[in-house]
């Protein structure tokens, strides 16, 4: 029923239609096979299928997540964190968030060291915090490489590093992360952690300006024309 449920949702092998996946999810569900469970609730979270309802899909992400469900943990995290169907809670937000970290999910690593960091639902704790960017960064997760590069060029529970600053800019910036790309240009731009470059501190700052990122093009600007850069 689960399989034939994502098949319908896929559209492999009949027509797409997310309804009939959701009749074959809930019937698998109710039986409770956990992957039903959280395909279901990110169905009611989406309004795929059937109409967006967050309360529902709580509900069957803490069944799913109960019987250990990895992911439907995270997501079950992130109802609680931003208030979704559920009263806003950051201890549970925590509490969830970690069962899923623990695991090995790199989003929830991300959002536990966030927590960390800011000091929601635990005692502030940089040094925590990096640790649990360094896993989900190590995972390849753009948020965590880009946080974990803040704490370095920061010294935030890591003594400041501007060239490890740099490795985890980078990472994240060649996967699209345009505030990386931002903070590599300014890497580059006044030679933190790397040579001074104008030219590669151009060719960052324009790729994350391309994405909308308004402090690259105000960059661009300052190079460009106050700077007078040819490589513009």
């Amino acid at each position: 029923q689960t399989s034939l449920g994502w098949m319908y949702a896929n559209g492999k092998g009949v027509p797409q239609d997310n309804k009939t996946a959701v009749k074959w999810y809930r019937l698998a569900a109710e039986q409770g096979h956990t992957d039903a469970q959280y395909n279901l609730a990110n169905a009611y979270n989406k309004g795929r299928g059937v109409p967006q309802d967050y309360k529902t899909a709580v509900k069957w992400y803490k069944l799913a997540a109960e019987q250990g469900h990895t992911v439907a943990q995270n997501n079950l995290g992130m109802m609680y964190d931003k208030g979704e169907g559920v009263p806003q809670n950051d201890k549970t937000a925590v509490k969830w968030y970690r069962l899923a970290a623990e695991q090995g999910v790199a989003s929830a690593q991300t959002s536990l060291g966030w927590m960390y960091a800011n000091g929601k639902g635990v005692p502030q704790d940089n040094k925590t915090a990096v640790k649990w960017y360094r896993l989900a960064a190590e995972q390849g997760h753009t948020d965590a490489q880009y946080n974990l590069a803040n704490a370095y060029n920061k010294g935030r529970g890591v003594p400041q590093d501007y060239k490890t600053a740099v490795k985890w800019y980078k990472l994240a910036a060649k996967q699209g992360n345009a505030v990386a790309q931002f903070n590599l240009g300014n890497a580059y731009n006044k030679g933190e952690g790397v040579p001074q470059n104008h030219k590669t501190a151009v060719k960052w700052y324009r790729l994350a300006a391309e994405q909308g990122n308004f402090l690259s093009e105000y960059e661009l600007v300052q190079i460009c024309e106050r700077k007078k850069y040819k490589g513009c």
